[in-house]
């Protein structure tokens, strides 16, 4: 299929226009104007470049791309040599953040609450990022870390009464700590996120809703691969998702 194509589609499935975002949405790296097979991941590393080169992908697209707000400009060291390695074999990249997070069925956040048993009643916070809802059945906090642990491959962070139960909670997948004072405004029992940031800490134990951290990487890994499958289905291209380690 030609690329402009997939771009546009693309773009328009996840309605990239509609966010404000700290990176460019869609296409950040023009390669080779056909494309028959796409290599998806979290974050485009040079690891992630040299298994997709290996692969034999056309494109790239990851939730982590380049040209971050108030980043350094220049393509020089670890950029430069992630950047040409895709120009120096004509393979195109895609990033897609906020849109990915927020899609209702693809994104992040639904894909996450779909691998986790969560029931999805509602959106809420800046750009809807945030979703709500309950656990299949009340659950300690305790047992519930289990079950990420076990879905996630990864032992999160659990911050409150471990033998409380746990029936209502929102989650916001990634660096979205700071949204937790936005999401306990919910009525919720705990806010699952991937990051801690120190103050959260106090606010879980003086408010009394949880907060559990179960990784940046761990909680964003469902929508890229929902992304990929979708587009390799509707368009009859070849995909693999790859999974480069990361314990943060």
């Amino acid at each position: 299929m030609r690329l402009t194509e997939l771009e546009h589609y693309t773009c328009a499935l996840l309605d990239t226009a509609r966010y404000r975002d700290y990176s460019p949405n869609g296409l950040q790296i023009e390669g080779r104007p056909e494309v028959n097979k796409i290599v998806t991941g979290v974050t485009a590393s040079l690891a992630l470049i040299e298994q997709a080169i290996a692969q034999g992908a056309d494109a790239i697209l990851v939730h982590h791309g380049y040209f971050w707000k108030n980043e350094d400009a220049r393509i020089v060291g670890v950029k430069r040599a992630r950047i040409k390695s895709l120009l120096e074999r004509d393979i195109s990249l895609f990033g897609f953040h906020l849109p990915l997070d927020a899609h209702p069925e693809l994104g992040n956040n639904a894909q996450l609450g779909r691998r986790l048993g969560f029931e999805i009643e509602g959106w809420s916070g800046e750009q809807n990022l945030i979703a709500y809802g309950r656990v299949p059945e009340p659950f300690t906090l305790s047992a519930l870390s289990a079950r990420i642990a076990e879905r996630l491959g990864r032992t999160p962070l659990a911050i409150g009464d471990a033998a409380r139960p746990i029936q209502r909670i929102a989650w916001c997948s990634g660096g979205a700590q700071g949204y937790f004072e936005t999401a306990a405004a919910l009525g919720v029992d705990a806010y699952l996120t991937g990051e801690a940031s120190e103050q959260n800490v106090h606010f879980a134990r003086e408010s009394g809703v949880a907060f559990i951290a179960a990784g940046h990487h761990a909680t964003e890994r469902y929508g890229i691969q929902a992304l990929g499958e979708h587009l390799a289905a509707h368009f009859d291209l070849a995909h693999e998702f790859i999974e480069i380690s990361n314990p943060v």
